[in-house]
């Protein structure tokens, strides 16, 4: 129900204003004062409970001084105030008015009594004035006395630690709905019916604390006006962002202390209407563990050029970090996003040239490299396949659907069927072998779909029967066949070389000296694309018969061609020209950006680890490669007579004694800092993006990050609370925060003034 001011002449309610409006108080004398200044008889026979429960003014009818100024955010009136501003002419311009409030007309004694007391109260308020100034001004004498001695700080004043515990709990609140994933938002402002009071999540939370026992909140908000929310959105915002900046903090100040470091970005993600980009960082720490800890969002920007300076202004500037110390940056992306953060990653190599431009160790080498191919076919392509593998692991029972259709299909050859069923099981849209996969589903996938939305046993909801339909005509397009072959076809060059990437440390030593065979042989397919084409091409055609897809060239070019009078262009030619020939040089071009010298060099320090120094026969020379980490060196003058005592260390180890196969393993060995040159290179090495991490128990922030955007609906994400989702378990000072926001916002609190009713409409004018 709305609040109707009970002051004669106004007509305001608590649905048409911003202004905060006051129960009368229970207090007998000082009611009896909000009484005789309303001037309403009608009002004299009621007692202060009925009062309190029934009747309010709004603020224009207080003096600004009697409103309390302890919070910028919340509208109370100090425990003496009194209305004294009031309206009791206007009435007479409409004395017929029907609303009108009546107003109790004065004799010249009351008149004149109401005057002296008025003199009274304020010789009284001028005195209590003078008294807190002679007082304040004895403390800073003392104080500044004592500062030549000591610097010690000065205690709290009560009120002072008051207000710090008010803020601790209210810190202890947002950081609870950070941990719990609890929105700030309880409700959408067009569900809330006009004039009806509904708490959002974290009003909701205050009022069960303060109910729970909370003192302190109790006896801040007891007189709170009846329709104002506790805490307004933005100190709630400028509180989050305090709390997020702390447990960022604590992150980096492990990140500085372990020097060198490397950044990951995950795929652009949605955070309530925003496109974001979600940063991790890899570094060793004092315990020799390789981490890779989130530690943020970026707002993404659609220019690739402003996005490499906002990328690097937060990183430095905001987030502190000093870029100097990168070694290394990787960037995992959807299709059309990965040439913008390629510009990033050049922009930040021309800065800082060892920064290290690597792929990321969680993502498939061949996912990666079709992510970035720009071509609109392709991009098409992998959005379907990623719906598809989607749809199907939304319930078991669509899983064994098309376990069902792969077991009737693969009848004569059962080991393929089980090993596609338990491949769909798994999220297979990121292996190296993703594309071959989907052709051998492919027909598997397509009639399953077709039984799901055909089926007449009513066992699938009309949602799931739709999404059936539309998954499935997109399948047996000719368009995606074509794709997906070529696809497949192309990367099956780069496949093993991929997988070893993504194997042990020695697999990724050697894969380092396969990638000329690799580039070798795309080059030759290049040279020679007219022939393999028409290979794919047959591939796809027999497909697409087998499957009863009709072949034909995509509707928009068959349009576009319809008034020109040039030959009729084939669909082997149209494919080849527009599919095969742009995908084969990107990929080539990308490999060649993405293994540059610097970062081929720092692959082949992957010597370094004893079982790849074994595999060599302990024929190394390190040296030459290390040179670009020199500076990185405690003693780069012994690097020479460091390192052949670490090969002769392992060559002349006892037989019992195995070779640490990993960085990981080598990092933890008890004598590593007799050899402080070769500890500072494995850590550097292995905080390159490329390296995995060894214990999955330090690869928590990326596992973390996927729950959070699984588990959080779109409109309720908040880059601030998720970052205290995702790093609950980071320590946090509670202290700090009050402290960094009485700092911040505390020289404002005598400037500021915030209002916020239940109603969202605008204010009414004054009357």
């Amino acid at each position: 129900m709305p609040n109707f001011c009970a002051a004669p002449n106004c007509t305001r309610k608590s649905t048409q204003s911003d202004l905060a409006f006051f129960r009368f108080p229970r207090d007998p004398a000082r009611c009896q004062k909000w009484v005789e200044n309303c001037r309403r008889a009608d009002l004299e026979d009621k007692t202060p409970d009925q009062l309190n429960k029934h009747y309010r003014l709004c603020a224009k009818h207080f003096e600004t001084s009697m409103i309390c100024k302890s919070s910028p955010y919340r509208t109370v009136l100090r425990d003496n105030a009194v209305p004294t501003i009031f309206d009791l002419t206007s009435h007479l311009n409409n004395p017929h008015s029907r609303h009108r409030k009546r107003i109790k007309e004065l004799s010249e004694d009351e008149i004149k009594s109401l005057k002296e007391r008025k003199i009274d109260e304020s010789s009284e308020q001028e005195q209590t004035n003078q008294e807190t100034n002679n007082s304040n001004s004895a403390q800073n004498a003392v104080a500044e006395g004592g500062g030549e001695q000591d610097e010690e700080v000065l205690p709290l004043t009560l009120e002072e630690k008051e207000n710090k515990d008010y803020l601790k709990s209210l810190f202890e609140i947002l950081i609870l709905m950070g941990k719990q994933n609890i929105p700030l938002d309880g409700h959408e402002t067009d569900e809330i019916p006009e004039g009806i009071f509904m708490p959002d999540n974290f009003q909701a939370l205050l009022e069960c604390r303060i109910n729970a026992g909370d003192e302190v909140l109790r006896k801040r908000f007891e007189t709170t006006a009846v329709n104002m929310l506790f805490c307004s959105k933005t100190q709630q915002k400028q509180m989050l962002e305090i709390c997020e900046s702390c447990i960022r903090e604590e992150m980096l100040r492990e990140i500085r202390d372990s020097h060198f470091f490397s950044i990951v970005t995950d795929d652009v993600v949605d955070i309530a209407g925003e496109e974001h980009l979600p940063v991790l960082v890899r570094f060793v720490d004092d315990s020799h563990n390789l981490r890779e800890e989130f530690i943020g969002f970026l707002p993404y920007e659609a220019d690739a050029e402003i996005l490499a300076i906002k990328f690097h202004t937060t990183i430095t500037e905001k987030w502190g970090l000093n870029m100097e110390y990168c070694r290394g940056q990787a960037y995992i992306v959807s299709s059309g996003f990965s040439s913008k953060m390629k510009v990033v990653a050049m922009r930040l190599l021309e800065k800082y040239p060892q920064a290290v431009y690597t792929l990321c160790s969680s993502c498939a080498l061949n996912t990666w490299l079709a992510k970035s191919i720009p071509v609109v076919g392709v991009s098409v392509a992998l959005g379907i396949i990623e719906e598809v593998c989607s749809f199907f692991h939304r319930s078991p029972q669509l899983l064994v659907e098309l376990d069902n259709v792969i077991s009737v299909l693969f009848q004569n050859s059962e080991e393929k069927g089980n090993e596609l069923k338990e491949i769909c099981r798994s999220q297979w849209t990121g292996r190296h072998d993703a594309f071959e996969i989907l052709v051998d589903l492919l027909q598997a996938l397509v009639l399953c779909l077709d039984n799901i939305n055909s089926d007449t046993t009513v066992r699938w909801d009309n949602f799931i029967a739709g999404q059936a339909f539309v998954l499935g005509s997109a399948l047996v397009d000719f368009d995606f066949i074509v794709t997906v072959v070529v696809l497949k076809n192309i990367l099956s060059f780069t496949r093993a070389f991929g997988k070893n990437l993504q194997g042990q440390t020695s697999d990724v030593f050697f894969a380092a000296s396969s990638l000329t065979a690799v580039l070798h042989s795309l080059n030759e397919v290049m040279e020679n694309i007219e022939v393999y084409h028409e290979f794919w091409f047959e591939e796809a055609t027999n497909l697409a018969t087998k499957l009863d897809i009709e072949i034909k060239l995509p509707g928009k070019f068959r349009r576009s061609q319809q008034a020109n009078l040039e030959p009729e262009v084939t669909s082997e030619s149209y494919y080849k020209e527009v599919l095969s020939v742009p995908t084969v040089e990107h990929i080539i071009q990308e490999l060649k950006d993405i293994f540059s010298e610097q970062h081929l060099k720092a692959l082949k320090c992957l010597s370094l680890v004893p079982s790849v120094m074994g595999q060599l026969k302990f024929n190394t020379s390190e040296e030459h490669h290390a040179d670009m980490y020199k500076s990185d060196l405690p003693n780069p003058d012994t690097l020479s007579a460091e390192l052949h005592c670490w090969r002769i260390k392992w060559k002349h180890r006892g037989k019992d004694i195995e070779l640490p196969a990993t960085i990981y393993e080598a990092l933890h060995l008890p004598d590593i800092k007799f050899f402080p040159n070769v500890y500072a290179l494995l850590k550097v090495l292995c905080i390159l993006p490329v390296m995995k991490v060894e214990n999955e128990r330090y690869e928590n922030g990326r596992k973390r990050l996927k729950a959070y955007l699984r588990d959080t609906l779109t409109a309720h994400r908040s880059s601030n609370l998720a970052l205290l989702n995702i790093n609950f378990d980071i320590k946090h000072d509670l202290d700090l925060m009050v402290d960094t926001y009485i700092k911040l916002y505390a020289s404002k609190l005598d400037l500021q003034e915030e209002v916020l009713p239940t109603s969202n409409s605008e204010p009414t004018e004054n009357t």
